[in-house]
């Protein structure tokens, strides 16, 4: 019955969405749904609600969003994506892959915030070439890949300290996966687009990369930050702030009032709401109870793990569904890498279109679509990547 519960509370959100209700309005239905049906008092309510302030892990999502779209402020002022578009044009001469490609080197940086430095540049390469929603999928989807296999996020260093097994395996074992990913994508969406950015070709090359490194230095060394320095996303991007306001001599007179211009408030209603519903359903612990469910299936054991990762990673995002599922998993089997892949592809896969997902809400608000136009646009290349994947599985575990 609780298991059920669950999926009423994602049918009122899919209802809510569907008949083109705002976003807070779905997730707040959500919320209530979920109150109302496993019976949370108020004060539990209230209290897991303040935890999406108090819990620092929380809180920095909504705090990394400010900060990024503050410095996106900073660059759009002094045409640094502007700029750095021309550079890539110059260097590669390919809309495709500007849209593609700084995608997944904006994907680098782990933070929901990043989708709105991807959006700028999806945009200016295929506007006029892919409606909105197909515009938002492909900033999803390719800022995403490299979250599927890189150790600068928290799901595959989780995983990997879970089951025991060695990132490096991991990664090699991610590589396949990653080029479905691309090219999932790419025929349907980008392979639509002219190559032709038109602008005449570059005279100097190295120049345009040196340039591109120029305009690009604040992603480069927020990126250096947090993979050397180890700095969290937040001091990373503030420190970048800070440098780049004296690098680019911004004058006081232009600093403040980017503090109320990157407050924007629905984008940040709608992410307080969904971390929200998250803490909500973390309360009511019906994700341990799925395990249960899916054992009884006659189906084979690594696709009950495939099916309770796709699942769970719907219900409680990634990192719930790691802690919970994997020591599970390789418990019950000798998996090995195969299954360590197949379960990080699924649970990528799932990701992509789970209502919880912060970037999903991101994506859809700078493309001014409803998320459940960007899930109906996922949905199938989804399915599509989970049925590769799990050949892929098949095939590992014979060699």
């Amino acid at each position: 019955m609780r298991i059920l519960f669950l999926c009423l509370i994602f049918l009122v959100i899919i209802l809510l969405l569907a008949i083109r209700r705002p976003l807070y309005q779905a997730i707040t239905g959500g919320l209530i749904a979920t109150a109302l049906l496993y019976r949370i008092p108020l004060t539990a309510a209230a209290v897991q609600t303040s935890k999406v302030f108090t819990n620092w892990n929380s809180f920095s999502v909504i705090l990394a969003l400010y900060c990024i779209t503050y410095l996106q402020r900073m660059l759009e002022s002094r045409k640094q994506i502007k700029l750095a578009q021309q550079d890539l044009n110059g260097i590669f001469h390919n809309r495709r892959i500007n849209a593609a490609g700084a995608s997944l080197f904006i994907g680098l940086l782990p933070s929901a915030a990043a989708m709105i430095l991807c959006g700028d540049i999806v945009k200016d390469a295929t506007e006029g070439y892919l409606k909105p929603r197909e515009q938002a999928f492909v900033t999803s989807w390719f800022r995403h890949i490299p979250e599927s296999s890189l150790p600068t996020y928290t799901g595959v260093l989780l995983m990997a300290n879970l089951s025991g097994l060695p990132l490096g395996k991991f990664m090699v074992g991610m590589i396949i996966p990653v080029i479905a990913l691309f090219v999932i994508a790419y025929y349907p969406y980008l392979n639509r687009i002219p190559k032709d950015p038109g602008t005449p070709p570059s005279q100097n090359r190295f120049k345009d990369v040196v340039n591109l490194f120029k305009h690009l230095w604040t992603l480069l060394a927020i990126l250096v930050l947090i993979l050397v320095f180890k700095l969290k996303v937040v001091e990373s991007v503030s420190l970048v702030i800070a440098v780049g306001a004296v690098v680019y001599k911004f004058k006081l007179s232009e600093l403040i009032p980017m503090f109320k211009s990157a407050f924007e408030m629905k984008l940040l209603l709608n992410t307080t709401l969904v971390l929200v519903l998250k803490e909500f359903i973390a309360y009511t612990g019906v994700l341990e109870e799925l395990p249960e469910v899916l054992a009884v299936l006659p189906i084979p054991s690594y696709l009950v793990f495939a099916l309770l990762f796709f699942a769970g990673t719907l219900v409680s995002g990634t990192s719930g569904i790691i802690a919970l599922g994997t020591p599970l998993a390789f418990a019950a089997m000798d998996g090995g890498i195969p299954l360590m892949v197949l379960l990080m592809c699924m649970t990528h896969a799932a990701s992509q279109v789970s209502p919880i997902h912060v970037c999903l809400v991101v994506a859809s608000e700078y493309f001014h679509i409803t998320l459940s136009d960007l899930i109906k646009e996922t949905l199938p290349r989804t399915l599509l990547f989970c049925l590769v994947m799990i050949a892929y599985y098949n095939i590992m575990i014979l060699f």
